[in-house]
């Protein structure tokens, strides 16, 4: 029995409207488990599928932002509050002990549990943090402090890990090395996804997708790319699947659901739930809850 987190950034639950990409892009796997889209008007439990609106402001004025409520999400904290406001991007460094300390991998590992952290990281992302071209991202700190195994491109070949983009063509376009592995359709990732499940109890993949496309950096048809992309991640997982195991996706703020503009946004984020251990989590409420809620399911 396993729980898959599979952590979207940029995912808002908002109503059934013109603007909104969920309503409109076809995703015939997820419409089928909820008899319609990923809009507020799903929100519900049926048998082993819950949807549910997590508040991602936390009490804290301004538009949520990646930088906290990705450790609000891994960790259980309000991080917002904490830190005095929304911060975007990347963790405030006051907080990072707090995160290793508290992270959700961390503390299933102490629960005996075995977890497994399925993105690919390439050379070029370990030289980029050398250079301080870039800065380490919630998850990849709460990994280390974990002592996770970080998966390299031998994994990605192999089948064993997943790129960031779901099909490995964003990666292969930044990075010549990883231009040598043939992308993959989404739903061979999902089946990669259901087949990794089998040897840990908790496996965590995020995509930035949703929020690249909803601040327009993935061109005019990206939202149908993410939407779609994520849509048959799900398929093939649906099909690949063990009946113990369950599905838990979520976001840390609103962005692709609002296509007239690129902003972020202050609607709730879906928390989507599919499998036996849907029903411990309809209690949630916000995004700090998701951690704590996870390791409850996880005990029973």
């Amino acid at each position: 029995m396993a729980l898959i987190f599979v952590f979207l950034d940029g995912v808002g639950l908002a109503p059934a409207t013109p603007d909104n990409p969920l309503a409109s892009v076809p995703m015939p796997a997820l419409q089928g488990l909820l008899g319609g889209p990923l809009t507020s008007e799903q929100v519900g439990y049926r048998a082993e599928v819950l949807l549910a609106p997590l508040d991602a402001c936390l009490g804290i004025e301004g538009l949520p932002q990646s930088g906290t409520n990705h450790v609000a999400l891994l960790a259980g904290i309000n991080a917002p509050a904490l830190h005095g406001r929304h911060q975007p991007h990347f963790p405030p460094v006051a907080l990072r002990p707090l995160l290793v300390e508290r992270s959700l991998f961390r503390r299933a590992q102490m629960q005996g549990r075995r977890v497994a952290f399925v993105n690919v990281f390439t050379a070029g992302y370990w030289q980029a943090l050398a250079s301080r071209r870039l800065r380490r991202s919630a998850s990849v700190i709460a990994a280390e402090g974990a002592g996770l195994y970080l998966r390299n491109l031998d994994d990605l070949r192999a089948g064993r890990a997943l790129s960031w983009d779901i099909t490995g063509e964003g990666l292969a376009a930044r990075d010549p090395e990883a231009a040598t592995i043939a992308p993959i359709s989404p739903q061979v990732a999902g089946e990669r996804l259901a087949h990794v499940a089998t040897e840990y109890d908790l496996v965590f993949f995020e995509s930035f997708l949703p929020d690249l496309a909803g601040h327009g950096r993935l061109g005019p048809h990206g939202a149908t790319v993410a939407l779609s992309r994520i849509d048959g991640l799900l398929a093939g997982w649906l099909r690949a699947r063990r009946p113990t195991d369950s599905l838990l996706i979520t976001s840390d703020h609103g962005n692709i659901e609002q296509a007239a503009t690129t902003t972020h946004t202050t609607a709730p984020t879906p928390l989507l739930v599919i499998g036996p251990h849907a029903t411990h989590f309809r209690h949630l409420r916000r995004i700090d809850e998701v951690a704590d809620a996870i390791l409850a399911a996880l005990a029973k």
